[in-house]
């Protein structure tokens, strides 16, 4: 399928070598963006006497305080941010084909955008990004956590014999985290694709509704919860 194809842009050239700009990392800079700009405005002209957006906004920081603390305990004011930023870069993401631009024609003038925008997270070089990011913050914290010596020791639980398999979990959650979130925005995307060349007038609204907004929702969390977890389970000093 046409709609498949990860479309470069433009390249840079830089020491010789052509960088190549995709769609995708257009795509990611725009959701950059309006995070950006979103958290500029939101954050303006703060009341002691919350109102208005300013009452969502702390609701939603004290949610993500309260959950930091109780997953990473003393790790909370380093690890609560970085969960916030990344729920709210993969739902934007996920969702943000709804802001894609159609093609037009009216009164002799005709318009047809560069590409349309499609959720950055179909692309495994994104998924794998964040899941390798998550990955080695997990392991960071798990040496911050207990220690070089601590944390050898439990590559060792519950017996020496299970060091290789240890390891190789590491590489497992890699693989799920990846794999997870590509393959349901991946089918996601397909699914909605054929509705649209199969039933172009109604439908596609009423699924755009799951496939776009609830699912990318779903997956977004399921990502940051398995996150969570895993690095959870690494600043955990209890002996086992």
């Amino acid at each position: 399928m046409e709609e498949l194809e990860i479309k470069t842009i433009f390249t840079i050239a830089f020491s010789g070598v052509e960088i190549p700009i995709t769609e995708t990392v257009i795509v990611s800079w725009i959701v950059m963006a309006i995070l950006i700009i979103a958290s500029v405005i939101l954050t303006r002209k703060l009341k002691e006497i919350p109102k208005g957006s300013q009452t969502f906004l702390e609701a939603a920081v004290e949610f993500l305080n309260n959950f930091s603390k109780n997953q990473f305990g003393s790790f909370s004011k380093h690890l609560g941010p970085y969960m916030g930023a990344l729920f709210l870069f993969l739902l934007l993401a996920n969702i943000i084909p709804v802001l894609s631009p159609l093609s037009f024609k009216a009164f002799g003038f005709e318009f047809a955008p560069p590409f349309p925008i499609r959720p950055p997270t179909r692309d495994i070089n994104v998924t794998a990004a964040l899941a390798v990011i998550s990955i080695l913050l997990l392991i960071v914290c798990g040496f911050a956590a207990r220690g070089f010596k601590g944390w050898f020791k439990r590559l060792l639980y519950p017996v020496p014999f299970m060091l290789p398999f240890n390891i190789m979990e590491y590489g497992t959650r890699l693989i799920s985290l990846s794999l997870r979130l590509f393959g349901n925005i991946l089918g996601a995307f397909v699914l909605m694709s054929m509705i649209e060349k199969l039933f172009p007038a109604v439908l596609p609204a009423v699924f755009s509704l799951y496939f776009d907004f609830f699912d990318g929702l779903i997956q977004a969390m399921i990502f940051v919860f398995l996150t969570s977890l895993y690095i959870s389970e690494a600043v955990k000093l209890h002996e086992e």
